[in-house]
C-alpha cells in the first residue's frame, strides 16, 4: 500500500500519528499495524528530512524564532500536540495556512501531499474519450469523423443553451412548409 496515504492522514490534525496507528493496527493486526506504523513514521521523517533539505529557512533562523533545537523538532512539535476537535466544517487546507508560520517546513510537505489525487480515476476517464465513441458498431469511422465526433461532444457540453432536437426538427420542418407553400426554392443553410 501506497505510504502517502497514511503521511495524508498524518498531515491531518484531526488524526495525526493516533488514528493512523490505530487504523493500521486493525486492518493487519497488531503485531503488523504497529511495524508498518513504524515503517510510516520512518517514511515521514524522510520526507520531511528532504523538504528540510530543500527549504530556504536556514536552521540557525529557526532555532532563534522558535527557541528550539533545530527543524526536526517541528514535525516533533506537531505531532506532539493535541489533536483539533472533529468537525465536519474543517478545512485542512485553512488551518496549514493558518499555522504555516509555526510550521513552514510542514505546512509546504502538506500542500503537496494533500494536492495527490487519491484516485486516478478522473484524469483516467478526461483522457479515455476514444472508447466511448469507439465501439464495435463505429470502429469503421475515419479518424476526421472521430475528431469531429470529439469536436462536437465538447461544443454539445458547453453549450449554455442546450440543443433540443425535437424542437430544431420542428422549426425545420415548418420553415420548409412555408417554403413550400409560398413557392420559394432557396434552399435553407
Amino acid at each position: 500500500m501506497n505510504k502517502m496515504i497514511f503521511i495524508a492522514s498524518v498531515l491531518d490534525p484531526r488524526n495525526k500519528f493516533e488514528y493512523v496507528e490505530g487504523a493500521l493496527e486493525e486492518l493487519f493486526g497488531e503485531e503488523k499495524g504497529k511495524k508498518i506504523n513504524v515503517e510510516v513514521y520512518a517514511y515521514m521523517n524522510s520526507l520531511f528530512g528532504e523538504y528540510l533539505k530543500k527549504t530556504k529557512l536556514s536552521l540557525k533562523k529557526q532555532k532563534e524564532d522558535n527557541g528550539s533545537g533545530g527543524a526536526k523538532s517541528e514535525l516533533d512539535k506537531y505531532i506532539s500536540e493535541e489533536q483539533e476537535p472533529f468537525s465536519e466544517e474543517f478545512d485542512i487546507l485553512s488551518w496549514w495556512k493558518t499555522h504555516a508560520p509555526r510550521f513552514p517546513i510542514l505546512s509546504e510537505l502538506a500542500r503537496d501531499v494533500l494536492a495527490i489525487p487519491i484516485s486516478s480515476v478522473a484524469s483516467e476517464c478526461a483522457f479515455s474519450t476514444g472508447g466511448r465513441i469507439l465501439d464495435s458498431f463505429r470502429s469503421s469511422l475515419t479518424t476526421k469523423c472521430v475528431q469531429a465526433l470529439i469536436c462536437v461532444q465538447d461544443w454539445i457540453r458547453e453549450e449554455k443553451n442546450p440543443i433540443s432536437v425535437e424542437e430544431d426538427l420542428k422549426y425545420l420542418e415548418e420553415l420548409e412548409l412555408d417554403m413550400e407553400n409560398n413557392g420559394s426554392t432557396t434552399s435553407i443553410v
